[in-house]
């Protein structure tokens, strides 16, 4: 038997876009903070499914968890951008549901893949969110052209932020990501994943890794 319930909503942004929400209450809270997870890039799969096993583990530690669906995934209202900036609202509008539902003022955004970027660029407009985690954030050149005008946001941010990746992560070179964070407000963590490429750390595999990666940064705020 799981440590957990699962529940379900529908959340509607301020451009009336419905999006479909699931909710991993565990049985035994160990803290009011609710970790908000924002899934990989819609067009090439992304979807709130991935997410599962990473918010089944975090619940089953204690901790409320939030996944959902972008505009224009599974039956999410809305479509899909090709840069990811019309799904900052999706974010903005699951954490303003979940500090008005769940959590009044701690909320922790992780954020995967393309996700990282979406949610890096949401940070700031939450008061209640006091955390970042990003897994896999695609720096890289290429993935900078869909990207990159999410950098700044994140990367200009003062909340905690933690930066997990692959060492053979194919988007982003270690040496890309610790240039990036050379210009980095606040504090600013990395934990590289050794031999890791950039969808193996996306597969459940790695999903209890990445869990214990979480649960060691909550510990340090």
């Amino acid at each position: 038997m799981p440590n957990y319930t699962l529940e379900s909503s529908t959340v509607e942004t301020l451009d009336g876009v419905n999006l479909m929400t699931r909710i991993f209450k565990p049985k035994q809270v160990k803290d009011n903070m609710v970790i908000v997870l924002v899934h990989q890039y819609s067009i090439m799969g992304g979807c709130q499914a991935l997410m599962k096993g990473m918010a089944s583990g975090l619940a089953d530690k204690g901790y409320a968890a939030v996944t959902f669906d972008m505009r224009g995934v599974g039956q999410s209202t809305g479509k899909p951008s090709l840069t990811g900036f019309a799904e900052v609202a999706d974010v903005v509008a699951v954490c303003n549901w979940v500090s008005q539902n769940l959590s009044p003022n701690k909320i922790l955004l992780v954020g995967s893949s393309a996700g990282a970027p979406i949610a890096g660029s949401a940070v700031d407009q939450i008061e209640q969110i006091i955390g970042y985690i990003s897994l896999g954030y695609p720096f890289g050149m290429m993935a900078s052209i869909l990207f990159g005008r999410h950098h700044k946001a994140i990367l200009q941010s003062p909340k905690p932020k933690l930066f997990v990746m692959g060492t053979e992560d194919g988007f982003t070179s270690v040496k890309q990501l610790d240039n990036k964070l050379k210009s980095a407000a606040g504090r600013n963590e990395t934990r590289l994943i050794e031999g890791a490429g950039h969808f193996e750390m996306e597969g459940p595999a790695f999903d209890a890794e990445m869990v214990k990666c979480i649960l060691e940064f909550i510990a340090s705020l």
